[in-house]
């Protein structure tokens, strides 16, 4: 009995310690990602202007807005096959790979469709031609996949710094060598090209010969009857995050773009933390669904007052000193970019409840109202904006970004009985009372040793 014991104690750890470390190298290279990268954007950002960027964010929104079309809501279907049926792996990863091809094609005919009834210069079609096309490379992702299902993200890390690596001394090259504003365009594709050539170089490598040959049409039918209410969500999710600077640009100009896009990437920065918090904290979450479904509700609760209140110490310091950051960060050009900030960076209080929200939708199997809240807030994003930008210019663009995430967590969540108690768990956790004594709740019970473990 004690060997058995032992043995299951070793597979356990065993077990925990793989975990741990994919965990740790996908963790490690987000970090490094997000230092390597805010810094070459913003030194790409100072150099190019806000007109220039401004064109070049607006086409990468542009091309992303169709984005889903491209993956065919397929990464997480495959995702679970090859964890389900390792054995079938060289049909699942060949069958996708062409998917993502069809999706490739599909996207592409798409955005020619749209161009073809709008109006756009040729700098901007040239700029949306190139992007577009780095889309093709992300159909190697394949491998990727297959690296995260097998539990061994630390060959996508390594494929991934490299890449990073490269593509970031080739960005500042460009600056050094004052380029045409093009050729960012083609770093863009750059960065997929690099990234899809190290995936089959590691497959190789690691598993053998890539089966590009494999096709099956059964299968083919199976993942597409399983995927397309994921192409939905997904091209509801694109909208939802890019359709602002589309608008800016149709609605005032490139310049007004740049400003704004210029502001929002700073905000978007630090969203990697309540992610990485969510994936440290929530399996406790889940744990305790299993053992006590008050202790459940209580830690829901109380990781509700964590993401409001660690995004507000977050929000606050930024808001106060938006002036001096946007100043010392981009120079004067972007001066205007300060009331963007100041604004925005409150979005991010939405965003940690979301990302906590779709957690709790996923444990409690509701996870199909995840579509009609999001597209509640696509339109109420976009209706914001054709309302706002034309009375309050680029500001208003960052107050219907701000009016639709609360929407989606406060109306999004109330509007079905479902998911109702858990509308007014968020709006407990704004309560700074509230939340307080919760939190000094869990501080006495660490420190008198009553919580038992819970």
């Amino acid at each position: 009995m004690k060997i058995l014991k032992n043995t299951l104690k070793l597979k356990y750890q065993s077990g925990f310690r793989k975990y741990f470390a994919n965990t740790s190298w996908l963790l490690g290279e987000r970090i490094l990602r997000i230092a390597v990268s805010l810094f070459v954007a913003i030194y790409v950002t100072r150099y190019l202007g806000p007109e220039r960027y401004g064109l070049l964010s607006y086409s990468l929104s542009f091309v992303f807005l169709f984005s889903a079309l491209a993956s065919l809501g397929l990464d997480d279907i495959l995702v679970r096959e090859l964890v389900n049926n390792p054995a079938k792996r060289q049909n699942l990863l060949g069958t996708v790979f062409w998917l993502k091809i069809c999706g490739f094609s599909v996207m592409g005919f798409t955005i020619a469709i749209v161009l073809l009834l709008k109006s756009e210069n040729q700098e901007t079609l040239w700029l949306i031609a190139i992007i577009t096309l780095g889309f093709l490379f992300q159909a190697t992702n394949v491998v990727e996949l297959y690296f995260l299902a097998q539990v061994q993200s630390k060959f996508n890390v390594r494929a991934q710094i490299i890449q990073l690596l490269i593509t970031s001394l080739f960005k500042i090259y460009l600056v050094w060598k004052e380029a045409d504003l093009v050729w960012f365009a083609v770093a863009i594709i750059l960065d997929q090209a690099v990234v899809a050539a190290l995936f089959l170089i590691i497959y190789k490598w690691k598993v053998g010969k890539f089966p590009f040959l494999y096709f099956n049409w059964k299968k083919t039918k199976l993942l597409i009857r399983d995927a397309w209410p994921l192409i939905f969500t997904g091209m509801v999710v694109s909208l939802y995050m890019k359709i602002d600077q589309v608008m800016l640009k149709e609605m005032l100009n490139a310049k007004a773009v740049g400003i704004y896009a210029a502001a929002v990437k700073l905000c978007e920065t630090w969203y990697f933390f309540p992610t990485a918090l969510m994936a440290s904290l929530f399996p406790a979450v889940v744990a305790a669904r299993r053992k006590s479904e008050t202790i459940y509700e209580q830690r829901v609760q109380k990781l509700y007052d964590l993401m409001v209140w660690g995004s507000v110490a977050v929000a606050l310091p930024i808001t106060l000193f938006s002036d001096w950051i946007i100043l010392f960060i981009y120079g004067t050009d972007f001066k205007e970019a300060s009331d963007i900030l100041r604004i925005y960076t409150w979005a991010g209080v939405f965003v940690s409840l979301g990302i906590a929200s779709s957690k709790w939708l996923v444990t409690e199997n509701l996870q199909s109202y995840s579509f009609y809240i999001t597209t509640l807030g696509g339109i109420v994003n976009v209706g914001c904006n054709l309302w706002f930008i034309p009375i309050y210019g680029i500001k208003g663009a960052a107050f219907a970004t701000l009016l639709a995430q609360g929407t989606v967590s406060f109306v999004g969540l109330s509007f079905f009985g479902k998911t109702r108690k858990n509308c007014w768990k968020v709006i407990n956790s704004f309560n700074v009372f509230g939340a307080y004594k919760r939190v000094f709740q869990i501080t006495n019970e660490r420190l008198s040793g009553t919580d038992h473990g819970k």
